[in-house]
């Protein structure tokens, strides 16, 4: 009798090890099972790369706004069904100068997925990004930063860059400074380093202190002598 729940104990053991192990893998930031994963360069330039998720919305006209003031290169990781609900606005991104970039289609969690789930969300929006007249290199951000075995398959089979960040102040919506934009900007300007990838959610409307913070972390990154970069530019930077 010990000796079975001597096994039984092991048994859960290694089952909860395995599903620790399993969630921790799903949700890193810095690391993927196949491919490369970039969350920040490693360089000693002042270099730094502005990237907005989840839009476009009907924010755009405000965002596009904020950055064009401040002469900002940003990087935008659009959700392929929110650039149908919203034409015109990916277009005129690209003609501003921006990286657009893909964030999958229905920004479903990529994990426990099969493998034409997976091509469909990519190349959807792929497809919607290159009528927008984007012609640069398409970098991928995984929904939530999920990912596990079928997603960074593809990527590395089709030799794709998966970006992250390491830098993300409103990351916890439930902490009231998530809403304060004094906050957010002190936080980013704290935590940027050479090289870094800021996250932001303009576009979001439980997000609004993010572009309200926008003016200050730019300003306050441009007196530390950083400089602004998209994520491609960042990646060929030497």
């Amino acid at each position: 009798m010990r000796k079975w729940l001597i096994i039984s104990a092991v048994v859960v053991l290694v089952l909860v090890g395995s599903g620790v192990g399993l969630y921790v893998l799903m949700n890193a930031r810095t690391f993927q099972l196949f491919g490369g994963l970039t969350y920040r360069l490693d360089t000693e330039q002042k270099v730094v790369a502005l990237t907005f998720d989840d839009g476009p919305s009907d924010k755009a006209p405000s965002i596009e706004q904020a950055l064009a003031d401040r002469h900002v290169p940003a990087t935008f990781f659009l959700i392929g069904s929110e650039i149908e609900k919203h034409p015109g606005v990916a277009e005129r991104l690209v003609a501003q100068g921006d990286q657009l970039a893909n964030h999958s289609y229905s920004h479903s969690r990529m994990v426990f997925v099969g493998a034409d789930f997976v091509a469909s969300e990519i190349e959807r929006t792929d497809a919607l990004i290159r009528r927008a007249g984007y012609v640069g290199d398409i970098v991928f951000r995984p929904p939530y930063s999920k990912k596990l075995y079928q997603l960074p398959r593809y990527l590395a089979d089709h030799d794709r860059k998966t970006v992250t960040w390491d830098v993300e102040p409103d990351s916890d919506s439930s902490d009231p400074a998530a809403d304060d934009p004094n906050a957010i900007a002190r936080t980013t300007l704290d935590q940027v380093r050479p090289g870094s990838i800021i996250l932001l959610h303009p576009w979001n409307g439980d997000h609004d202190a993010d572009l309200a913070a926008l003016p200050r972390i730019v300003d306050g990154l441009r007196a530390k002598g950083y400089r602004f970069v998209t994520v491609n530019e960042l990646l060929n930077t030497h």
